[in-house]
């Protein structure tokens, strides 16, 4: 019988989504963080209400490297990356972010 090692990533004593491999884990648990980090802020706007402003949280904590750029001004390098991003292969569905899954939870 073949042993299948699985990383489970909780919130709240909710399990968010399961991965292969502790670095993937990791990973995506780091950027919930973010994201939380980044409702929070976003929530003391009062501009957008409580699921758009954990929708546009997770937007901007997944696209965090081209945000940080952003921020620096560095408006080259971001339009740079955006077309590196619009030339890569479409992910398959196995490889896809799974904010579907935390979208469909909330």
């Amino acid at each position: 019988m073949p042993v299948v090692i699985q990383y489970v990533v909780e919130r709240d004593g909710e399990a968010k989504m399961t991965f292969a491999s502790k670095q993937q884990a990791d990973a995506y648990d780091k950027m919930l963080d973010l994201a939380e980090m980044m409702q929070e802020i976003i929530g003391r706007s009062a501009l957008l209400g409580e699921s758009q402003t954990e929708a546009l949280s997770l937007y901007l904590a997944q696209q965090k490297d081209e945000l940080l750029l952003a921020l620096q001004g560095k408006a080259k390098t971001v339009k740079k990356a955006r077309e590196e991003q619009a030339a890569e292969p479409e992910q398959s569905a196995d490889e896809a972010e799974p904010i579907a899954e935390l979208a469909e939870a909330a």
